[in-house]
């Protein structure tokens, strides 16, 4: 059986900045700066509709007062309707064309419509204004990473460090690009930093806990899931991860009540019906294991593993058949799945397709997946050969 463990999809908060330092050389008028100001501390307290109201009545004092343009973008961008945040970015930029701020703040929105280029441009334009804009460095090594060019995603989180020691995401973003490149120490490091500086960022702990999960240090792992769910108690993928744990200690009970958990918060996350299915699997409950497979594949058709798993489920339960075609369909999505091809070894050799099984060993072996002597001995003996 083989397990997809998948780590959070968002690797930093995403914050913009509010234009508190925003400055206009002509005169913005006493009401408009009023209503800007007012607006401010509703955005504080993360009241946006009544933030939004503010900064519209200081627009409509003085339509060409930047700074209610850029508040309102960022208003808008945390109520996610990125549309109206865009055009108001794009009114302060064509007010302050040589704010450095607020190329970042709209490259951030661009960031959250996934359009990396046009974002990656404003990025570098807010660099090439203000070249200690750490956060800049910051959200371009972000777009770096998830286009996997890590040596520039590296090159910009060492920026922005650089430029500001204590910044909080920069250093759990690159402890997340350590972690992706197999470097479990030097992310824990920044973890750690992260964590110091604020002892309440949730996604710090998480990270750092796959990190300990990747080292197998599994009390540490799980230290760190129960914190980060202590801050968020809503917080799904972390459930998941913390079934895991559950999962690799082979508590399969408490494994299968937080993939539920992760389920009832997000019943679209398909990892965890997956995971969910290989804890049920362990305790022969096999009906419903192949629920949840089906369930997992019905959310993403193209889950190889998911079917891998399931077709072992069929295995148990000697459905052969059906457990050569999961194998097969797990083999077209990920031809390099090497358990898939050893998995189908099994079946075929059950089948006493015996040709069929060996070519599959070699194919898995190929792939340095390690094959149970048994079979090997099997085919041996239906061959008649001796190695």
């Amino acid at each position: 059986m083989q397990r997809m463990f998948q780590v959070l999809a968002v690797l930093a908060i995403i914050f913009l900045i509010p234009a508190v330092g925003l400055t206009q050389k002509k005169d913005s008028g006493k009401d408009a700066k009023s209503y800007n100001e007012l607006g401010l501390k509703e955005l504080n307290k993360g009241k946006y509709d009544k933030a939004i109201d503010n900064f519209t009545k200081a627009i409509k004092e003085n339509k060409d007062f930047a700074p209610a343009y850029s508040n309102r973008g960022y208003a808008y961008h945390a109520k996610r309707e990125y549309d109206k945040a865009l055009t108001d970015f794009n009114k302060a930029i064509e007010l302050l064309p040589k704010s450095a701020m607020l190329y970042n703040n709209r490259g951030l929105v661009y960031l959250a419509q996934r359009k990396l280029d046009k974002a990656v441009e404003d990025f570098n334009q807010a660099i090439k204004l203000n070249p200690k804009l750490a956060s800049a460095y910051n959200y371009r090594g972000f777009i770096y990473f998830q286009q996997k060019d890590y040596s520039k995603a590296m090159a910009d989180y060492n920026k922005a460090i650089e430029l500001n020691p204590k910044y909080t995401l920069a250093h759990n973003n690159r402890g997340y690009a350590y972690y992706t490149l197999n470097k479990p120490d030097k992310a824990i490091e920044d973890f750690n930093m992260a964590i110091k500086q604020n002892p309440d960022v949730i996604v710090a702990y998480n990270n750092r806990g796959l990190a300990y999960y990747e080292k197998k240090e599994y009390e540490k792992a799980l230290a760190d899931f129960n914190k980060a769910l202590k801050l968020n108690p809503k917080f799904a993928p972390v459930y998941d991860k913390r079934g895991l744990i559950y999962y690799e200690k082979e508590d399969y009970d408490k494994a299968i009540a937080d993939f539920t958990k992760t389920i009832e918060l997000e019943p679209r996350y398909v990892l965890a019906y997956n995971n969910r299915g290989l804890a049920y699997f362990q305790k022969k409950s096999y009906g419903k294991a192949i629920s949840d497979f089906n369930k997992a594949i019905q959310l993403n058709p193209k889950y190889a593993n998911a079917y891998n798993n399931r077709g072992m489920t069929y295995y148990k339960q000697k459905a052969y058949d059906k457990a050569i075609a999961d194998f097969t369909k797990a083999i077209e999505l990920n031809p390099d799945l090497a358990v898939a091809y050893n998995n189908r070894a099994h079946a075929y050799n059950k089948q006493k397709a015996y040709s069929k099984a060996k070519e599959d060993v070699k194919r898995a072996q190929d792939l340095k997946f390690e094959v149970d002597k048994e079979l090997l001995e099997n085919l041996q003996k239906a061959s008649g050969k001796k190695k």
